[in-house]
C-alpha cells in the first residue's frame, strides 16, 4: 500500500468513525478519540475485506467497499460501547 493510499485511510477512517457513532442507536459512552480509531481501523479492514471478496478495485468511488467499511465501523462502534466502563455518580 502506497503513502497516499494510507493518509486515504486515515481520512476516510476519521468520515467512517464520525457516522458510525452516528448509526449505532443510543448513547455511546466513549471518546471520540475512541471513535476516531476504530473508523481508521475500520477503514484498513474493510478494504481488506473488499479485497479478499474482490470488489475493491473499481473505476470511481468504491461505494461497495465504502458501505463495507461503515459496516465493520458501527460493529465496533457497537462492540466497544458495550465493552467501555460507564462513569458512576456517587451520591
Amino acid at each position: 500500500m502506497a503513502i497516499s493510499g494510507i493518509i486515504s485511510a486515515i481520512l476516510i477512517g476519521l468520515l467512517l468513525g464520525v457516522l458510525a457513532r452516528l448509526i449505532v442507536p443510543g448513547k455511546q459512552n466513549i471518546p471520540i478519540w475512541l471513535t476516531i480509531l476504530v473508523g481508521i481501523a475500520a477503514a484498513f479492514l474493510g478494504t481488506a475485506i473488499a479485497r479478499g471478496l474482490g470488489y475493491a478495485d473499481t473505476e470511481g468511488w468504491d461505494w461497495l467497499e465504502f458501505v463495507t467499511q461503515l459496516v465493520v465501523a458501527a460493529l465496533g462502534v457497537a462492540l466497544l460501547a458495550g465493552m467501555y466502563p460507564r462513569k458512576h455518580i456517587r451520591a
